[in-house]
């Protein structure tokens, strides 16, 4: 995958957690160096914590950034897209735009920019932070294939990349935008059993933590069905299945799934 040429720059529009975690991953990666990345946001001592830790250019000013910027990446919340494609659209037409920003629909920034806009929708979650993210790319139309590997690159930097149509965007959403926030709930009620059966906070808390982990890393690297997985876990008349047999009567598949449901209604909502 070729790495950006040393003149290309990186705008960020909006220097919030993600951005910050895109910032932090490109830089450790040497996709980019600081000096070719511009953050412009409302927040100065936001502005300044980004310029003390990475030695980013910053300023508030939106136009100022991504007037000399090759890419731009929106990072702004859903509600003030409609503002910041006001005032920024015109600028965009000319540049390759990857938004992270959620429900927002590629054709809404294109109709924002100009017809010939070149946009990538990106989806990222939360362990993006620490270089464990997945990130869902839905390549608008007359994108390049170096612009695509260009952003292939800055979401690698950060974790996993899938391809998607567009049109699955909210379910990706609702599934793995979402779901780390799932996890984390199972992991502090799992903590919470084991605090309830005598052990210390602290140890129950790792041990729940490191076993979703290792769980999670078991499905990606043995490429077998959780199913299967699970199987492999649970004996004849054992401890394992007694607690597979709760969590059934509990309804937790249908919990999940109609949590991921719920999620992607509201993505949509948000993008409407």
């Amino acid at each position: 995958m070729s790495s950006p040429t040393p003149a290309q720059k990186i705008a960020f529009v909006g220097g919030g957690r993600m951005a910050e975690a895109l910032i932090s991953g490109v830089l450790s990666s040497r996709g980019y160096v600081a000096e070719q990345i511009h953050v412009a946001d409302p927040d100065m001592n936001r502005l300044d914590y980004l310029k003390r830790q990475y030695g980013v250019q910053i300023g508030p000013t939106n136009h100022e950034a991504v007037v000399l910027a090759d890419v731009v990446v929106l990072a702004v919340k859903p509600q003030v897209t409609a503002e910041i494609l006001k005032e920024i659209g015109e600028v965009l037409a000319k540049r390759l735009v990857i938004s992270v920003i959620a429900g927002v629909q590629l054709s809404r920034i294109i109709g924002a920019c100009a017809p010939q806009a070149r946009v990538i929708r990106a989806m990222p979650n939360t362990p993006a932070m620490v270089g464990a993210g997945i990130t869902a790319l839905a390549i608008g139309p007359g994108v390049r294939e170096n612009e695509i590997a260009c952003a292939r690159q800055i979401f690698e930097s950060v974790g996993r990349v899938v391809p998607v149509d567009e049109c699955f965007m909210d379910a990706v959403t609702g599934l793995s935008g979402s779901g780390p926030a799932y996890v984390f709930l199972m992991i502090e009620a799992m903590a919470d059993g084991g605090v309830k059966m005598g052990l210390p906070r602290e140890t129950a808390s790792l041990l729940a933590a490191q076993t979703v982990l290792g769980a999670a890393r078991m499905v990606l690297e043995t490429e077998q069905h959780p199913a299967r997985l699970k199987d492999q876990v649970a004996s004849p008349g054992g401890t394992t299945i007694a607690g597979l047999h709760r969590l059934e009567q509990g309804g937790i598949r249908g919990l999940l799934i109609d949590a991921v449901e719920a999620a992607t209604k509201r993505s949509r909502e948000l993008g409407g």
